[in-house]
């Protein structure tokens, strides 16, 4: 009998040790290194002829040889799903989708599959749908499919009827990646859904399911079939507390696009964010709101973003944020408080706290806010995480708005980066930005001064330059008697 050897693997970049160790010392992460049991020779030769046989002949061709220039994808009834992919689902891609337990990733994805049969995008000729849960019993995904159905107006009165078009959807509960790959084989699917990939494990390999072998081999198999057969592969994937993907960080090259569903589990809004697409842009996302009968999309999220929005409220502004090529209306949010601790909190919700402490820093020294004894709280409205500078303008106005108690203008919107000499700078796609605002009914904007004159402003809305901080926030803030700073 062959004798097997352990190592330890890092689940987070991969390292490899023959010793236990508490820090990885490639990526420093603690209490990442995890025991992984070497496959013997024979288990290895078998696994290596398996793929072989899996991958068929390869044979080089010319260029000109290889049919089709333009992508081969389906036509999604989910527009907003549609959106992140880069406009449908290009056939033999493969696609890895994140996020929090409870989050709806499994409901996003049958649901997809139900409203592609419906709409006649999967049928005989294309193949059915093959849903594979490590997870839960078929039984359990029948009853989250009927109650899709019933969104999709097409109640049930029998629960055993059988409907025409849900023929071409399969259900199975397995794990093991050789049954299930003699499933793909017997049916011919045209679309496979893992759920989830870190409970698939390969016989031939001696490591349980979840550990970084099984996660990387049982991709590999899978990425193999979907590029030599055509075939397309969704696979869901379990996250750690950091709010990454559990398993190897090669788990995210090997597919074609990793999606991440995020949003807080008790609020209704989840946003769909497009990390990595090698078939169109990134980060793209779509804004979908979870509901008891499944995922609806929500067309213009500005507005119920902007929807419970109290108008001349002290320390509320609007920030218009890029979201991949769309621009998205926030409500932002600022509360100063006096503090009794000796180091004064700094609390973002949504907001990198970095770019808070750079912000309050500005105004503290450049227009003279005494925050030193002020705790301050930043919150953007809706769950949506901000990245990007352009938001600057609106983060200092809501803050300066709540110390001195005085609103901002209700129909003006703020653009802009702030410097640490407390100057406005210049943020990319403006024009698209002031389109979406003069759309919602907002009368002016507050923007850096441009330096040279390129495109005329959009029409609708008055565009107001300011040069400096302390300038825009005389423009914004309604005439009214200012606390003493």
């Amino acid at each position: 009998m062959a004798k097997t050897q352990t190592r330890y693997v890092c689940q987070q970049c991969g390292r490899t040790s023959p010793r236990p160790l508490g820090r990885c010392p490639q990526c420093g992460a603690w209490d990442s290194m995890v025991e992984e049991v070497i496959a013997a020779p024979s288990s290895s030769t078998a696994a290596a002829t398996s793929l072989r046989g899996l991958t068929s002949h390869s044979r080089p061709l010319r260029l000109e040889e290889i049919p089709g220039v333009a992508e081969d994808r389906w036509i999604l009834p989910m527009a907003e799903f549609a959106r992140v992919l880069g406009g449908g689902i290009v056939r033999g891609s493969v696609v890895l989708l994140g996020g929090d337990p409870g989050i709806g990733k499994s409901t996003l994805l049958l649901q997809m599959a139900l409203e592609m049969i419906q709409q006649g995008q999967v049928n005989a000729v294309t193949g059915p749908v093959l849903y594979v849960s490590g997870e839960e019993s078929e039984r359990q995904i029948k009853m989250r499919a009927l109650r899709l159905l019933r969104q999709m107006e097409q109640g049930e009165k029998d629960e055993n009827r059988g409907d025409s078009f849900l023929e071409h959807l399969f259900l199975v509960t397995e794990t093991n990646l050789d049954v299930i790959l003699d499933h793909i084989r017997d049916i011919k699917p045209g679309l496979v859904i893992i759920d989830s990939i870190q409970t698939v494990y390969l016989p031939a390999l001696q490591s349980s399911a979840g550990s970084v072998s099984q996660v990387r081999e049982c991709a590999s198999r899978l990425r193999e079939l979907a590029k030599t057969s055509g075939l397309t592969v969704f696979m869901i994937g379990h996250v750690t507390k950091e709010g990454m993907i559990a398993g190897p960080r090669v788990l995210e090259h090997i597919v074609d696009t990793v999606l991440y569903l995020e949003g807080d589990r008790y609020q209704a809004v989840r946003l769909l964010r497009s990390v990595k697409n090698r078939f169109g842009a990134t980060s793209e996302v779509g804004v979908f709101e979870m509901r008891d009968t499944g995922m609806t999309e929500v067309p213009n999220p500005s507005e119920v973003f902007l929807a419970e929005r109290m108008v001349n409220a002290p320390g509320s502004a609007i920030a218009v944020t890029m979201e991949g090529t769309r621009p998205l209306l926030v409500e932002i949010q600022g509360l100063t408080s006096p503090s009794n601790l000796g180091n004064p909190r700094r609390t973002p919700n949504g907001l990198d706290v970095n770019r808070l402490l750079l912000i309050v820093a500005v105004l503290t020294r450049r227009l003279g806010l005494r925050l030193s004894d002020q705790d301050v709280f930043v919150n953007v409205v809706g769950g949506l995480r901000i990245a990007e500078p352009a938001a600057d303008l609106a983060v200092a106005a809501a803050i300066a708005s709540s110390y001195r108690d005085v609103p901002i203008r209700a129909d003006t919107v703020l653009i802009g980066e702030i410097g640490l000499s407390g100057e406005l700078r210049w943020v990319a796609q403006m024009n698209a930005r002031l389109r979406e605002a003069a759309k919602l009914g907002f009368k002016s904007a507050i923007v850096p001064r441009r330096l040279r004159r390129v495109d005329p402003w959009p029409e609708g809305i008055e565009v107001l330059e300011a040069r400096s901080l302390r300038e825009a926030l005389r423009l914004a803030l309604l005439d009214s008697p200012a606390k003493s700073s």
